[in-house]
């Protein structure tokens, strides 16, 4: 008899895997936290006899040679990848005993495509596959995207992609079930993957990489990219030259005076409150990466690298669970923190900066009577520490200009955009900072957290902003015109 336990990642989109009988098992792909590992193991009773990565991971860091190190597994990785640490080389075809007793193996199949060596594991029992893990290879519905480890490899990558595909399928009985690492979420999938499990032969009718011929799946496939977040670059160097172990204790606690000389030398102060409470009161010059966003992705694809980051959080807890979520992503250490009310967080005398939030239906009624563009002055504007009403704006005189900055991907704007909008991705805008027209900003994005993350990096380098905290479906309905090209 055998187990399965998946360990969520869902801040990046990804699932690691705990795979056994009743006394030892496996651990695919583990996250660099690997204590919740170790407890999984505990639950289950079972020893961790083998930690097994199905490739050198681009969108976080491993926590394979720690893990291993711990329980004193032996680490295995796939023998094409290049890297400087001890490990056992796994080819295609090897097997390895996961549980005698319960007659459990992990055979080693070599699926190319989304790096070069990449490899997914078959779990037999008894001979018999029941399971397989495809890491970045066949996900639910689509497959790992090819282009992350050299622009030169691309196509040649998506071609083995779809073979890759075709040899778990054909080798594989349509019972097995597929549990992929990435395709919740992740950046590293080339398509959105629907739905949480899946087997063999569900994916056999219903796969891109299945249902197409080669060509078509690789053209459509390679048109389908999406942007790589900056901060892939930085973990397959780290994963390659071996993680250092994980280091969660409390960060420096910081007070007022410490926030504004590190926000003075040009450090990063990012607010992990919900983006309702950063935009009716924060410190100014912080910025605001929700903790219950996609934090890790967004704060790691933003930041300069290497940056210092101090964190100012609600509480203890949510400053762990936001340690817990930048270490997976190669931010080990905040440089301090500060918890509790963010009137503690500002100098004595000082005030606390603030600006709107807005919806569509907003936008739209005061689009009706200005100039969308975003060429003209604004006059007479209230002060923009002082939070106000939406229902302000029915207050503003035809004429006056605004600026709607769009902050989505390209991708997500070519399916729609409102017309006379400008177009930033956030994760480039704060490099583009400069190209933004003069007026006040109306920055949205598909339903609100990226548009709080752009405003709040307007608003620290001074610029008047309304964050639209909205969903983009309801742009149309609210009467602003949208455009497909």
């Amino acid at each position: 008899m055998f187990s399965v336990d998946t360990i969520e990642v869902a801040g990046l989109g990804n699932r690691s895997y705990l795979a056994g009988g009743g006394r030892e098992a496996v651990v695919i792909d583990p996250p660099r936290d690997v204590d919740q590992v170790i407890a999984a193991a505990a639950r289950r009773g079972v020893r961790i006899s083998h930690v097994v990565e199905t490739h050198v991971h681009n969108d976080y860091v491993t926590g394979g040679p720690e893990l291993a190190r711990l329980t004193g597994a032996a680490y295995l990785v796939p023998a094409g990848a290049r890297v400087a640490l001890e490990r056992t080389p796994v080819r295609d075809g090897d097997s390895t005993v996961v549980d005698a007793d319960a007659g459990l193996a992990l055979r080693a199949l070599a699926t190319p495509g989304h790096t070069p060596h990449h490899t997914s594991y078959v779990l037999e029992e008894g001979g018999a596959a029941v399971a397989v893990f495809t890491g970045g290879s066949l996900l639910i519905g689509t497959v790992g995207r090819p282009d992350l480890v050299e622009p030169r490899l691309t196509e040649d990558l998506a071609r083995a992609q779809h073979a890759s595909a075709h040899r778990l399928a054909d080798e594989l009985p349509d019972e097995t079930a597929v549990l992929p690492t990435h395709g919740f979420g992740s950046f590293c999938s080339a398509g959105r993957a629907e739905g949480g499990a899946t087997i063999i032969g569900k994916e056999r009718s219903a796969n891109e990489a299945l249902t197409r011929d080669v060509d078509t799946f690789v053209a459509d496939l390679l048109a389908g990219l999406d942007e790589v977040p900056a901060y892939y670059a930085h973990m397959g160097p780290a994963n390659a030259a071996g993680p250092a172990p994980v280091d969660l204790t409390p960060p420096a606690v910081a007070d007022a005076d410490e926030i504004a000389a590190r926000l003075a030398a040009g450090e990063w102060v990012v607010d992990l409150r919900n983006r309702v409470a950063f935009a009716e009161g924060h410190v100014a010059g912080s910025l605001n990466f929700e903790a219950e966003g996609q934090l890790a992705t967004y704060l790691a694809w933003l930041i300069p690298w290497g940056r210092p980051v101090t964190l100012l959080a609600e509480s203890a807890g949510q400053l762990a669970a936001a340690q817990r979520e930048l270490v997976r992503v190669g931010i080990d250490r905040p440089a301090a923190a500060a918890t509790g009310e963010p009137s503690t967080w500002v100098r004595e005398g000082e005030r606390l900066a603030a600006f709107r939030r807005a919806t569509f239906a907003d936008l739209a009624d005061l689009a009706g009577r200005a100039d969308v563009a975003g060429r003209a002055d604004l006059a007479g504007r209230a002060d923009p520490a002082d939070p106000a009403d939406p229902a302000d704006l029915a207050g503003r005189h035809p004429g006056d200009g605004l600026v709607v900055l769009d902050v989505r991907r390209s991708s997500e704007r070519a399916g729609g955009f409102i017309e006379g909008s400008v177009h930033i991705p956030v994760h480039a805008l704060h490099g583009r900072l400069g190209e933004i027209p003069a007026g006040e900003v109306w920055v949205h994005c598909a339903g609100g957290m990226r548009a709080a993350i752009a405003a709040s990096l307007l608003d620290a380098a001074g610029r008047q902003v309304v964050a639209v905290d909205d969903a983009f479906t309801g742009a149309e309905k609210s009467g602003l015109t949208v455009r497909t090209a």
